[in-house]
């Protein structure tokens, strides 16, 4: 049975607590595993557990920084853009998971202050964006948890290819 995570009266704090489940799911996968099992592909996917948590936390990160009209300090070029999907030299789990909570503190206290979640900004020019396209905050955090929520289904697949661990199991 599903616990509610409606936090009566407070849509930030019931869309916060929903972008949380979903990190919390990501980071759950890969509890217990070795930095050789999170960085396994276990499946035909390029995906590796390590490398989604690197991605979530730089995907969150990304949006925070457009939310807050500020530069992305790991904007990714096109020569880098796949080091953000698995992890280099000198990054660790660990590291990737205490990136991410500095991250998900700061989205939270961003959105904490934001006077309304129907601010807007807008969307970068970009292929996969509209053009001339702005979103509100409401938007932002229904798209985290939208990404995140569709990677925790990649992670509970992979974490169960590695060692028969199971998702909410």
């Amino acid at each position: 049975m599903a616990v509610s995570t409606e936090v009566p009266g407070d849509e930030r704090g019931t869309l916060l607590s929903f972008v949380e489940s979903q990190r919390a799911a990501l980071r759950e996968a890969a509890r217990g595993l070795t930095e050789e099992q999170a960085a396994s592909r276990p499946s035909a996917s390029e995906l590796s557990l390590s490398g989604l948590l690197k991605h979530a936390a730089e995907c969150e990160l990304s949006w925070l920084r457009m939310a807050q009209q500020q530069p992305n300090e790991r904007q990714r070029a096109e020569g880098t853009w796949g080091e953000a999907f698995h992890l280099v030299e000198g990054e660790s789990v660990p590291d990737v998971l205490a990136f991410w909570d500095r991250v998900a503190k700061e989205t939270e206290a961003f959105i904490a202050a934001v006077p309304s979640l129907d601010d807007g900004f807008p969307l970068p020019p970009a292929p996969w964006f509209p053009q001339d396209t702005k979103v509100s905050m409401r938007w932002m955090l229904l798209h985290l948890v939208e990404e995140f929520a569709r990677h925790a289904g990649h992670a509970d697949i992979l974490r169960e290819s590695i060692d028969g661990t199971r998702a909410m199991g």
